[in-house]
C-alpha cells in the first residue's frame, strides 16, 4: 500500500466562488509569505481580486512570490505586469511565451500547477487557474472544476517542492531572489486527521509519480471507479489498467468534457468505441465547460489535482496532485461527481456512437493520430 501522511486537515472546494473566497481570506490573514503557481492567470474580474489581495499582502510587508507559466499566462499585459512587480511582488515565467508550431520537448514542459502556500501552513491545490467561472461562452453555465485546501504534516511536502521551484527558475532568469528559510513552526497536526499525501510530476525524480499513483489504485479496484478528468487521452498502461479493471466486474465510469475547446481535445473520443464495447460507462458533460481532474476508487481512495490523463500532464508538465485515502472525504468527492453526472452529464451509448456521430470520429481520430505523430517527433 503507497505511503500516506497521517493527521492532516483537507477541506473540499468546488468552482471558483467557494475557492477563491476561501483562498482570498487566507491570503488576507498572512503574516509572513505566500507563494502562487499558475497556469492561466487570467485579468478578469477574479484575477483582479486576486492580485489586489496579493499587493495588499505586499504593502503589509509579506514577501509574495508569484510564478505564472509563460504559455499559460501569455494574454497579461506588460501594463499589468509593470504593476505587478511595482507592488513589490517577486514575479516570474516558468517558461516565456513560445509559438505553437514549436515542436521542441522543452518547449512543451508547462507548469501546470495550480497552487497556494500561506504561511507555510495552509496550502491549496487544485484544478482551478486564476480564471473566472463565468468565462465561459454562449452564456453558459459556470465551469466546473475542484479544489482542495489542506492543513498538517503535508505541508511540509508542499513547501519544499514550491520553494524548489521557485529557486530554480529565479536561478535559470539569472534572478537574485531571496528566499526565507522556513523552520515549519507553523505546521499544525490534527490526531484525528486525514491519511494523505502530495504527489507531483516533474522532470526530474517524479517522472512518473502521478500515473503510477492512479494505476495502483486503479489494478487494486474491486467495486468502482469514477474518474471525471477534462483531457483524458490516456496511454496504453492507463487504457489496459482500465479495461482489466471492467473485465473483473469493476463498475468504470467516465465523466468527459463534452464541450471541446481545443481540436486536440477531440482525441479523447478516440477510445469510446473500445471503452463502450468493454462495458465501461462514458458520460459528457455538456452543461458547460468541465475543467475537473479528479477520481474515486473503492469508497476510499480519492485524487484531486492540475493533471489530466493525457501525455502532456503525465510526460511533459509539471503537476500537482493529492491523493487522499479515507471514506469520508471520498464519499463527499463521488457525491459531488455523481450530481455533475445528473444535472450535466450526456451519456454516449455504444449503439448511438457507432451508428451516428460519423464527423466527431473522424474528428477524434485525426486529432489522437496528430497527438501520436507530435510526440514521436519533438526533439529532447
Amino acid at each position: 500500500m503507497p505511503y500516506y501522511l497521517k493527521e492532516n486537515k483537507i477541506e473540499l472546494l468546488k468552482n471558483g466562488k467557494d475557492y477563491f473566497a476561501s483562498v482570498i481570506h487566507s491570503i488576507k490573514q498572512a503574516r509572513y509569505n505566500i507563494f502562487v503557481e499558475a497556469y492561466i492567470f487570467s485579468h478578469d474580474v477574479t484575477g483582479i481580486k486576486i492580485l489586489a489581495a496579493l499587493k495588499e499582502a505586499a504593502k503589509r510587508n509579506v514577501e509574495v512570490y508569484l510564478l505564472l507559466d509563460g504559455f499559460g499566462s501569455r494574454d497579461l499585459s506588460k501594463k499589468v505586469i509593470d504593476e505587478i512587480k511595482a507592488s513589490k511582488i517577486h514575479f516570474l515565467f516558468y517558461h516565456p511565451k513560445i509559438s505553437p508550431y514549436q515542436m521542441k520537448r522543452i518547449s512543451l514542459r508547462r507548469l501546470h500547477r495550480k497552487m497556494f502556500l500561506i504561511d507555510h501552513k495552509i496550502a491549496y491545490i487544485g484544478g482551478i487557474n486564476i480564471i473566472d467561472d463565468m468565462n465561459v461562452p454562449n452564456g453558459k453555465a459556470p465551469r466546473i472544476d475542484y479544489a482542495v485546501q489542506l492543513e498538517g504534516p503535508v505541508i511540509h511536502l508542499i513547501s519544499q517542492s514550491m520553494v524548489k521551484l521557485w529557486k530554480r527558475v529565479s536561478w535559470s532568469h539569472l534572478e537574485k531572489s531571496y528566499v526565507p528559510k522556513n523552520n515549519h513552526k507553523n505546521i499544525s497536526s490534527y490526531p484525528n486527521g486525514i491519511r494523505l499525501n502530495f504527489i507531483e510530476r516533474d522532470n526530474f525524480r517524479h517522472r512518473q509519480d502521478i500515473e503510477k499513483a492512479y494505476l495502483h489504485a486503479i489494478q487494486n479496484a474491486k467495486d468502482e471507479i469514477f474518474i471525471a478528468n477534462a483531457y483524458f487521452i490516456p496511454g496504453k498502461k492507463f487504457e489496459r489498467a482500465l479495461i482489466d479493471a471492467a473485465r473483473r466486474g469493476v463498475l468504470v465510469t467516465l465523466l468527459l468534457k463534452g464541450e471541446m475547446d481545443y481540436f486536440l481535445s477531440n482525441a479523447t473520443r478516440a477510445f469510446y468505441a473500445k471503452f463502450l464495447k468493454e462495458g465501461i460507462s462514458i458520460f459528457e458533460y455538456t452543461r458547460s465547460f468541465m475543467h475537473s481532474k479528479v477520481a474515486v476508487i473503492d469508497e476510499t481512495w480519492s485524487t484531486v489535482g492540475s493533471s489530466n490523463i493525457d501525455p502532456f500532464s503525465l510526460l511533459l508538465a509539471r503537476e500537482a496532485n493529492i491523493v487522499v485515502f479515507d471514506k469520508s472525504f471520498a464519499s463527499q468527492l463521488k457525491k459531488n461527481i455523481k450530481e455533475d453526472i445528473q444535472f450535466g452529464g450526456t451519456e454516449i451509448l455504444l449503439k448511438d456512437w457507432d451508428k451516428a456521430h460519423l464527423i466527431k470520429r473522424l474528428k477524434a481520430r485525426m486529432a489522437y493520430l496528430f497527438i501520436r505523430l507530435s510526440l514521436g517527433v519533438v526533439s529532447i
